[in-house]
This record gives C-alpha cells, sequence and structure tokens, in this order.
C-alpha cells in the first residue's frame, strides 16, 4: 500500500464514521475534513469526477456548519403547560438520555416554568424549573444530541434570556450531579455560589 492509498482510505473512513454521530455538528466536522481529503486523494489519482462531487459536499458542509454555528435567529423558546401531552411525550422518548445527564431529574408539581427551545422549527430541548420569587430553580435543561453541540444553550442564556426577565426572574439557580453537567454550566455562564450554580440576569 503506497501513501496514495492510505489517504483515499482515511478519506473513506472519515466520511464513513460522519454518518455514525449523533451531533449534527460533529457529523458536518468530520464529514467536512473527510470530503477535502477526498479532493486531494481524486486529484492524485486523476479522478475528476470524485474531485466535483467531493467539493461539492465540502461546500454543502460549510454552508450547514455557518448556519448551525451562526446566527441564532431560527431558535426560539415556547412556553409550555406542564401538563402539555407533547412535553410528556418528549421526556418520555428521551427519558434514558436525560437520566444519564442528569440523573437527579424527578419531575414535580412545583416545576411550572417550562420551555421548549427549537430549533428552525423542531424541538432542541427543554428547560423545566421551580419559580421561587424572583429567582428560578433550573430542574432540567436537556438539549437532544443533535443539537448538543449547537448555539442553542448560548443562546437561552445570552440573546434569549428574556423568555426569563419578561416571566419577572433576576437569578437562575441550578446543581450540577456530573462533571459534564458542571462544565456545561460554566460555559454558558453560570458560576459556582456554594453547593449551586447562579446566573444573574439583571
Amino acid at each position: 500500500m503506497n501513501w496514495v492509498e492510505v489517504v483515499g482510505y482515511v478519506a473513506s473512513a472519515l466520511v464513513a464514521a460522519s454518518f455514525m454521530m449523533k451531533s449534527l455538528v460533529k457529523l458536518r466536522w468530520v464529514s467536512l475534513v473527510g470530503s477535502v481529503i477526498f479532493v486531494v486523494y481524486a486529484i492524485l489519482i486523476g479522478a475528476w469526477p470524485v474531485v466535483i462531487t467531493n467539493t461539492v459536499v465540502a461546500v454543502a458542509n460549510i454552508v450547514h456548519l455557518r448556519k448551525e454555528l451562526g446566527s441564532a435567529s431560527t431558535i426560539t423558546a415556547v412556553p409550555m403547560r406542564p401538563e402539555s401531552p407533547f412535553l410528556q411525550d418528549y421526556l418520555g422518548a428521551n427519558a434514558d438520555d436525560i437520566a444519564t445527564s442528569q440523573p437527579a431529574y424527578h419531575p414535580s408539581p412545583l416545576d411550572t416554568f417550562v420551555r421548549l427551545v427549537s430549533r428552525e422549527g423542531l424541538p432542541a430541548g427543554v428547560l423545566v424549573g421551580e419559580p421561587a420569587g424572583r429567582e428560578l430553580l433550573i430542574k432540567l435543561d436537556y438539549v437532544t444530541p443533535a443539537y448538543r453541540d449547537s448555539v442553542t444553550a448560548k443562546w437561552l442564556f445570552g440573546p434569549g434570556r428574556t423568555t426569563f426577565t419578561d416571566a419577572g426572574f433576576t437569578r437562575l439557580i441550578a446543581h450540577a450531579h456530573t462533571a459534564v453537567h458542571r462544565g456545561y454550566l460554566e460555559l454558558v455562564g453560570f458560576r459556582p455560589e456554594g453547593n449551586a450554580y447562579v446566573l444573574d440576569l439583571a
């Protein structure tokens, strides 16, 4: 096997791996790298149809990545009733993943603040909280794997924080029970305070 063939095998492996990824962002990045390497490989062996095809794939990946990581104008936070059948179905369908990422979450009658976060009209995640005066105790902040690497969370706690302030809240409080959740909270702007993480909205 010569080095040109190695390039081709690497490109093939990356493209194949991209189809097995749940995260849309990771899928696009790996597919982009694979298609670019495929272009190099195709040029080396003179396979111009392969060059054209993978150039188109690379451009498509770039366009989708810019859309996913760029403007957050397609993200919305929609109020929902806690007893909404759609919410119950959504939580049930993602129960195993929720138990893994946020094992301390258990539905409660006190969890009256619910927002369904959507991206381009599709459900991306859900936030469930317990109001306590002007503070909101976040009980569940879940995003499906496909959108977990997107700008959804940064939008929600950044420009989209009006969904909290319009409801009269000035502070968000969250508890992290896993290292991944702690890292996530710090990434989106929460700071440690005692045994909790807080985000001041005012």
